[in-house]
């Protein structure tokens, strides 16, 4: 690598559909917020030529021209796709957000690509969530690569950056990440920083000089070997250590010099097959400059290094009814499967999907059949359609570039899928299949909303369901027990996006309003009631009069309704109405309004008239008796308890625990886990963890994630109770 002059300039540049698997790449970009990961992707555009020198396509639209909300916020908080072309090679780079509270649209990107960058800033390092997306990588072994950018920072510095990494990515095998090239440093600044200049190949030994803003090669000097050497050994022993050649390091340790291009070879094939990690270093060109620096080099170890869309193995594809489909591995001319990874919506054009294609060959104005994907829990309807597709287009910022036909291993967008969503699986009309669905994170931060007014109230509906068509990660709840609509996100600002999609995109105004959990009420002794219901208005009255005792019961248990009337003081006919008046009231509550559970409702006595007695007499003496009986009776207030598991590294266990215990929660216990984390579980009252997916974000640094499930209602501790019931009785 490094060894071609390159002038890609204007058209050259523009990505097309591809004609071939094997000329294209599928690259995601990955680090954490303000590492500069679109700035790269910008970078690499204006070298590739798809970009002028002033940053802006040729129409006037810019790279990251993507979400008015991302121009607000100042970050991404979307899944972006910038195609460009090197070397004859279509190259999809997909740009993806760095705060934790996007992590689905990170997700979607790892699923369309094929190999990743992880964009490391030399003036923040590695964090926690960057590694544990690194293990995600390497769990699936996909390939990866290393940029490091803001070298430009004082304090930055790029032998200490790898040095980082390796410890941070290497844990198996740090002579696995390992720089390709070293930074040339210019003039020293009154500051003490030497700004980076150029690059020095270390296999090739040529050096690459951007001073100027265009690219030039030369030799180093004599004096410049020696500073590589070290680190060019340290190199060519990593890469020797993957080649398959297994005779290789036996002749290279005896003295026999080892030819640049069998180890150039060498490293392009460990880095497609995901065991040996290049460190590399970029950062965008100055102004009218064409070329950053070291992108030259990225855009040469993505079109040489990273795989084809041929070698990678597609997810598992089964019928819509479950059964397993073998495919040819990424052939146009196989059975068409594609996969939504990102649905947005364009006040003029309606719903774009983007797209990528596994199998297959995707050709505009096609019908296709739509298969959904088994997240009905959170309110995506599974689903099994055919539609007809709108056109086919590339995606450049704001820009849409029609396309006739997207062949399998490549990404566009299609206009106008009313029903697809992200994660379905659009599939050949006449053989419908369906894709496994990649694992989407969990939303656990609960935004209760309400429409503003009237007229939004008429657009809430339909707006909450183009929203949650768009975002898989975020789960639409009605509950029934509190009455409210509950958008669960994964942080504030998932939450925030969502409240400002709401009103900008689909014109609906909504309140946030206190999130209340499902409280439930329930006997804490034994009592008795008569429910006596008798009225006389001219012709024929209402008679019913019963006797009941209650008894709690053991937590989970329902309503239990026993009959224990003898003489027919209530007629038979009469005993299963005053069951449904008791199951009514019960359901209605007799305290403070929430549902009456794990009690037992005996009936023993009552009274009848042969005329006046009705089924609605006896269900309204039912439910008078369950109220009277509560008057007297000593009533808890019962909360629901989840059960939580906490995945988080060991040095912050100590503080987990103490949090937990803050919130009223018992520890059950914890497990060692893989990677220095420890898995602590935990029974903690659901009132007290609303927040808790932004508080552990807080207490761990971004690098905990928990799991919740609802475990059992439990009496609430009386001062709670009281606090609860004011806090009720003021509306907050």
């Amino acid at each position: 690598m490094g060894d071609k002059a390159h002038t890609h300039t204007g058209a050259a540049g523009r990505a097309q559909a591809a004609d071939h698997p094997a000329s294209v790449r599928n690259v995601v970009l990955v680090g954490h917020s303000g590492s500069g990961k679109t700035t790269l992707v910008e970078a690499l555009a204006l070298t590739a030529g798809a970009l002028n020198r002033a940053g802006r396509v040729e129409d006037g639209g810019c790279v990251s021209d993507y979400d008015e909300i991302e121009h607000r916020q100042q970050r991404s908080v979307q899944l972006s796709l910038v195609p460009v072309t090197w070397d004859g090679i279509k190259i999809n780079l997909l740009d993806t957000p760095g705060y934790a509270d996007f992590v689905g649209e990170l997700r979607a990107g790892l699923r369309a690509a094929d190999a990743a960058l992880f964009i490391v800033s030399a003036s923040d390092g590695v964090d926690g969530s960057t590694r544990m997306v690194w293990e995600e990588c390497a769990a699936v072994g996909m390939p990866r690569a290393i940029v490091v950018t803001h070298l430009e920072a004082a304090r930055a510095g790029f032998e200490e950056m790898t040095r980082i990494c390796a410890e941070a990515f290497g844990a198996d095998d740090p002579d696995a990440v390992l720089p390709l090239y070293l930074p040339l440093h210019g003039p020293r600044h009154p500051d003490g920083h030497a700004p980076v200049t150029g690059l020095i190949g270390l296999l090739t030994q040529k050096l690459f000089d951007y001073s100027t803003g265009e690219r030039k090669e030369s030799e180093p000097g004599e004096d410049q070997l020696p500073l590589i050497e070290e680190a060019r050994d340290r190199l060519i022993e990593g890469v020797i250590a993957e080649s398959e050649d297994e005779t290789l390091m036996d002749r290279y340790l005896g003295g026999e010099p080892v030819d640049v291009k069998t180890l150039i070879q060498d490293l392009e094939r460990a880095v497609a097959r995901g065991v040996f990690f290049p460190v590399l270093a970029a950062a965008p060109a100055a102004e009218g400059a064409r070329q950053g620096l070291g992108t030259v080099e990225l855009l040469e170890l993505i079109t040489r290094g990273f795989p084809t869309p041929l070698e990678r193995e597609a997810p598992r594809v089964t019928t819509p009814d479950g059964r397993p489909r073998a495919l040819r591995p990424c052939d146009p001319g196989e059975s068409l499967v594609a996969e939504v990874v990102k649905t947005s919506s364009d006040p003029y054009v309606g719903r774009i999907s983007l797209v990528r294609v596994f199998s297959g060959t995707l050709r505009a104005d096609q019908t296709v059949h739509v298969s959904g994907h088994g997240l009905a829990d959170r309110g995506h309807e599974d689903h099994d359609v055919d539609e007809r597709i709108g056109a086919l287009s590339t995606p450049f910022g704001k820009q849409q570039r029609p396309v006739s036909h997207v062949i399998a291993g490549d990404l566009a967008c299609v206009a106008k899928l009313a029903r697809a969503e992200t994660g379905d699986t659009l599939s050949a009309k006449d053989d419908p299949l369906l894709m496994e669905p990649w694992q989407m994170p969990d939303p656990l931060l609960p935004l209760a909303i309400q429409a503003h007014s009237k007229p939004d109230e008429d657009k809430l509906s339909q707006g909450l369901a183009r929203l949650v068509a768009e975002d898989p990660t975020m789960r639409l709840e009605q509950n029934q027990d509190t009455h409210q609509v509950v958008l669960w996100c994964l942080g504030e600002a998932h939450a925030d996006v969502a409240l400002e999609r709401l009103r900008g995109r689909y014109g609906v105004q909504v309140d946030v309003v206190p999130h209340r959990v499902a409280l439930r009420e329930t006997f804490g002794s034994k009592a008795a009631g008569r429910g006596r219901h008798v009225k006389q208005s001219g012709g024929h009255g209402q008679y019913a009069i019963c006797e009941i005792e209650i008894e709690p019961l053991p937590g989970g248990s329902g309503i239990e309704f026993v009959d224990k009337v003898v003489g027919g003081a209530v007629p038979r006919q009469f005993v299963p109405s005053v069951e449904k008046g008791v199951r009514a009231q019960a359901a209605k509550g007799v305290a403070a309004g929430h549902p009456l559970i794990d009690v037992r409702v005996t009936l023993v006595d009552g009274k009848a008239h042969s005329v006046d007695s009705s089924d609605a007499a006896f269900q309204t003496a039912g439910a008078l008796a369950l109220r009277e009986a509560a008057t007297d009776a000593r009533i808890h207030l019962l909360e629901p308890v989840a059960e939580v598991g906490v995945l988080v590294g060991d040095d912050y266990v100590g503080a987990v625990m103490s949090d937990l215990s803050g919130r009223r929660g018992r520890v059950l216990g914890t497990e060692q886990t893989a990677g220095g984390r420890t898995l602590v579980r935990a029974e903690v009252p659901e009132i007290e963890i609303g927040r808790y997916a932004v508080d552990l974000r807080s207490l761990s640094h971004g690098t905990a994630r928990f799991d919740r499930r609802y475990a059992r209602h439990e009496p609430m501790p009386p001062q709670v109770a009281a606090r609860v019931g004011e806090a009720a009785r003021g509306g907050g």
